[in-house]
């Protein structure tokens, strides 16, 4: 079963938007660098400006922009803007309560998803956009000296 890229795709839009700023850049330019379409770039966007991490410019010339500096974004506000929480999912259907595993599972679950949903999100804010922004270009320094 395949998860959600939202998270992966964001970081990588609000890093070409910090790439690129003060300049707007159009949801097609990031369809590019992400490889995927317009569309779902502007629905990622959206949740972005809906949490404050993004704005946008109308007219010519416009497209989105940072809504605030690098150094003031973590993975844990973009992570907050485009994923549900709880991303351990339990099952859909209530299990069996007569029996005895079935009775007492959901709870014992939900407990350890609940610890690993917050040593996910301590680790992601410890990590700024900026710093994402340097990791990037150390990769690209050391691929450029490899070849």
């Amino acid at each position: 079963m395949a998860g959600s890229t939202r998270f992966a795709a964001s970081v990588h839009v609000l890093a070409v938007l910090a790439a690129y700023r003060p300049r707007p850049v159009t949801s097609e330019f990031l369809a590019q660098s992400v490889n995927t379409n317009p569309a779902v770039v502007r629905r990622l966007i959206s949740a972005l400006i809906r949490a404050g991490l993004a704005t946008t410019q109308l007219g010519k010339g416009g497209g989105a922009m940072l809504a605030r500096g690098p150094k003031k974004i973590t993975l844990l506000d973009i992570y907050r803007a485009v994923e549900t929480p709880g991303f351990i999912p339990m099952q859909r259907a209530a299990p069996n309560p007569q029996c005895p595993v079935g009775g007492a599972i959901v709870p014992v679950l939900q407990y350890h998803a609940s610890a690993a949903e917050t040593a996910l999100e301590g680790a992601l804010a410890g990590v700024t956009l900026k710093q994402v922004i340097r990791e990037i270009a150390a990769q690209n320094a050391a691929a450029k000296s490899a070849a």
